[in-house]
C-alpha cells in the first residue's frame, strides 16, 4: 500500500510543511503524525540512516507544536540510530537535544539519562566527549537536587578518567562526588568518594597533594571519625615512614576493599614510585632545627 511506504510518506509531509502559493501556512500536526510513521517503517526495514532522519524532523514537528516531551523521545530515537550507524559526532548532538528539550519540561531525570546513553555510547569512540557528557549528566541532576541520583554517573565518569590516566581530574570528581553525598546526607558514601581521591592521588605520585586532600577533608566531622579516614591516616603515615611493605599492607585494609573496583586497582599497586624520597625529606626536615642565630 502507499500509504506504507516510508518514502512515499516522507514525500507527502514534506509537501505539507513547505509553504507555496497555495499554502500559506504549514500542516506540523499531519505531518508530523507522517514523520513519525516514515520513521518506525524505516528502523523496522534497518534504514537507520533515514529512520534517524525522520525522527528529526518528527521531533521538530513536535516542537511546532508544543510538545518537547515528544520531541524529546523522537530526538533520543534520532540520537540512537547515529551511534547505530556510527556517525559519532550525531551522537552527541542529538542526545545533548534531547535532554535540552526534556529539561523544558521540567524533568531533570530523563535528560541526565539521555546524556548518559551518548556518554556510554561515545567511550570508546570519543572519550573526551563522553566525560564531558558525563559531566553534564551530573550538573543537570545537581541543578535540581537529585544528587543522590548521579552516583552512578560520578563512578562511571571516575573510571573513564583513570582509563584515559586522567588521575587529577579524577581526583576532582570525585570530591565532587564527596560534596553532593554530603547535601544529600550520604555520609557512607561522602567517606569513600574522600578515600578514594586521596589514592588517586598517591597512584599519581603526588604524596603533597594527597596530604593536603587528606587534611581538607580532616575538617569534615563525617570523615574525621571515619573508618576511611583511619584507612587514609595508616596509607599516609606508611608513605611518610617509607615503608613499601607497610604501604602494600594498608592498601589491602577491609576499608579499600570495600571502594569502587577500579579504585581498588589503583590502591593494589600502590607504591608506584620511590617512596623512599619522602623518608629522606621529612628526617631532613627534622634534623635541621632552626638556628636562632643565623638570620640570613
Amino acid at each position: 500500500m502507499a500509504n506504507s511506504d516510508p518514502d512515499k510518506l516522507i514525500a507527502k509531509a514534506d509537501k505539507l510543511t513547505k509553504l507555496s502559493l497555495t499554502r500559506w501556512n504549514a500542516d506540523w500536526r499531519n505531518a508530523t503524525g507522517l514523520y513519525e510513521q516514515a520513521a518506525i517503517a524505516y528502523r523496522l526495514a534497518k534504514k537507520y540512516e533515514k529512520a534517524k532522519e525522520a525522527f528529526e524532523m518528527a521531533s521538530k514537528g513536535q516542537e511546532m507544536l508544543s510538545s518537547p516531551w515528544d520531541a524529546a523521545k523522537h530526538m533520543e530515537s534520532a540520537a540512537a540510530l547515529a551511534k547505530e550507524v556510527g556517525n559519532w559526532n550525531q551522537v552527541s548532538d542529538l542526545y545533548r537535544r534531547s535532554s535540552e528539550l526534556y529539561i523544558e519540561c521540567g524533568r531533570s531525570q530523563p535528560a541526565s539519562d539521555a546524556l548518559a546513553k551518548g556518554a556510554r555510547a561515545l567511550e570508546d569512540a570519543s572519550p573526551d566527549e563522553a566525560i564531558r557528557l558525563y559531566n553534564d549528566a551530573c550538573t543537570a541532576l545537581e541543578d535540581d537536587g537529585k544528587e543522590q541520583m548521579a552516583f552512578d554517573l560520578y563512578r562511571s565518569a571516575t573510571s573513564l578518567y583513570i582509563k584515559l590516566e586522567k588521575y587529577t581530574d579524577a581526583a576532582t570528581l570525585l570530591l565532587r562526588w564527596a560534596l553532593a553525598a554530603d547535601k544529600c546526607s550520604a555520609a557512607h558514601s561522602q567517606c569513600k568518594a574522600y578515600l578514594s581521591a586521596i589514592i588517586v592521588y598517591l597512584y599519581a605520585h603526588d604524596f603533597q597533594q594527597a596530604e593536603k586532600c587528606h587534611n581538607d577533608c580532616c575538617q569534615v566531622d563525617a570523615f574525621a571519625n571515619s573508618d576511611q579516614n583511619r584507612a587514609a591516616t595508616r596509607l599516609l603515615s606508611a608513605y611518610t615512614d617509607g615503608d613499601v611493605e607497610e604501604i602494600k599492607r594498608a592498601a589491602q585494609s577491609s576499608t579499600i576493599s570495600n571502594l569502587d573496583h577500579v579504585i581498588i586497582k589503583l590502591a593494589r599497586k600502590l607504591p608506584t614510585g620511590d617512596v623512599t624520597a619522602l623518608k629522606r625529606d621529612t628526617s631532613d626536615l627534622q634534623e635541621d632545627p632552626l638556628d636562632e642565630d643565623d638570620l640570613t
